[in-house]
């Protein structure tokens, strides 16, 4: 073989080589870009469906995992789990301990107001029997109440459903406007009396509405507090117990409503996220129409308004029963 020859062999092998090479580069690369296209794709399905992607040849996974913001998670009405508000005061600030007095103490001085002007206007000579108009003014201030609160809070619109809303309605009507009414056939320690057994009814509507289950103990305290409730009541008043058949139906009545309302108010308001605000607001409006197209067709309403604008007597604690209520 001459020397050129041997040259230009030389030149073609070198020239397949790098052919050779270039052809093993381009087919690693295309290779790579298969894979990153492979991948890249997996990926995107499996941030989609949010599953994990196991492939053969790929020992890697792919877990997606989606987490809901806190703004998301939570109801815009509901700021935080700890912020506790208490007629427009933060209790945020405080100790649990502190918070669970301060509500206690709040609830104790705001029902003894309200037992003693109830039974302060029942006490008016001639109002027993406009527990009914005392029952609508009651829920007007409320509706009012629960109007002006709304406003401060984000998130306005109505959960429940207004069948609930006017099942609970219809409750509430129950409980207070026959608790009022038997005022005009009971006297007020009777019918403390007969109040002090309502937990007993509340923990039966718990069982058969919510099917809450309640163990010996909780049976035995709540009838040895309902007993020692009455046993004070009894030593305390200096009045005897008035036990008339009408006003034991009536008071019954209420009782049987009070085993409800409190259950149906706690399961809607679980199930539908509903607010404190929404709840006062809806249910005692449609109350308050409840009663008003009940006097209206009864002729109550006329006789009322006009013994409370001649009896000064019966005007402010009737509004200031319906505040502190």
């Amino acid at each position: 073989m001459s020397f050129n020859q041997t040259e230009e062999f030389a030149n073609h092998s070198s020239y397949l080589n790098q052919e050779t090479a270039v052809q093993s580069t381009s087919n690693t690369e295309s290779i790579q870009a298969v894979r990153h296209v492979l991948e890249d794709s997996t990926d995107t399905e499996s941030h989609k469906l949010g599953i994990m992607d196991l492939k053969f040849n790929n020992p890697r996974k792919y877990i997606s995992i989606s987490i809901p913001s806190k703004s998301d998670a939570m109801s815009p009405h509901i700021k935080s789990v700890e912020d506790i508000r208490v007629l427009g005061i933060n209790l945020s600030h405080f100790n649990k301990p502190a918070q669970f007095f301060i509500c206690v103490a709040g609830v104790f001085i705001f029902y003894l107001i309200y037992g003693y002007l109830q039974e302060l206007i029942f006490s008016v000579e001639g109002f027993k029997p406009f527990g009914w108009y005392l029952t609508l003014v009651q829920f007007g201030f409320y509706s009012f109440f629960g109007l002006i609160e709304l406003q401060f809070i984000q998130d306005k619109r109505r959960r429940i459903p207004a069948k609930t809303y006017m099942l609970i309605a219809f409750l509430t009507v129950g409980t207070m406007g026959l608790s009022n009414t038997s005022l005009g056939y009971l006297n007020y320690p009777t019918q403390v009396i007969f109040k002090c057994c309502k937990l007993i009814p509340v923990m039966i509507g718990g069982i058969l509405i919510q099917g809450k289950r309640y163990n010996i103990t909780d049976v035995l305290a709540a009838v040895c507090m309902s007993i020692g409730l009455i046993c004070f009541t009894l030593a305390d008043s200096k009045v005897a117990p008035n036990f008339n058949l009408t006003g034991i139906f009536l008071i019954s009545l209420a009782l049987c409503a009070d085993a409800a309302i409190g259950n149906v108010q706690e399961k809607a308001m679980k199930l539908h996220n509903g607010s404190n605000s929404e709840m006062v607001l809806y249910s005692y409006s449609i109350g308050f129409v409840y009663i008003l197209f009940g006097l209206m067709f009864t002729s109550g309403i006329t006789p009322a308004a006009a013994f409370c604008s001649k009896t000064p007597d019966a005007g402010p604690p009737g509004r200031n029963m319906a505040v502190s209520g």
